[in-house]
């Protein structure tokens, strides 16, 4: 089971997810996973990246890993809304595979929104 600690402790994931946000919006995780667990760390998130996979509203998934020896991972979700994230927490299966992953693992979540930046990026 992964342990969560809140990436803004004045804005939890719980209080995220309570707002309807539709146009886009990314799920980040960062993971810390001890060097004897990475093997079963990316199994068990192919494994719920499946099944978000058939969540309504999911985009698109990506992970990542820290170089030079690292052992942190990032993932990131694009969803729909706030909605599709939510759904996806609800699915039965969702919850369950999250007991799989290392004992060892610490996790951080948190949902975003693009910001548009003139002459730099689009929202």
């Amino acid at each position: 089971m992964v342990k969560n600690i809140e990436m803004d402790e004045k804005v939890p994931l719980s209080t995220q997810l309570q707002q309807n946000v539709n146009g886009g919006v990314v799920l980040i995780i960062t993971y810390n996973v001890n060097p004897e667990d990475e093997d079963q760390f990316v199994k068990t998130w192919a494994a719920a990246a499946e099944i978000t996979k058939k969540t309504s509203g999911i985009m698109s998934s990506q992970l990542h890993k820290g170089i030079a020896g690292s052992h942190v991972f990032v993932s990131y979700h694009v969803f729909e809304s706030t909605e599709a994230i939510r759904k996806q927490y609800s699915n039965p299966y969702f919850p369950a595979k999250l007991s799989e992953y290392p004992a060892s693992l610490v996790g951080s979540t948190h949902v975003f929104k693009k910001v548009a930046v003139p002459g730099i990026c689009v929202g």
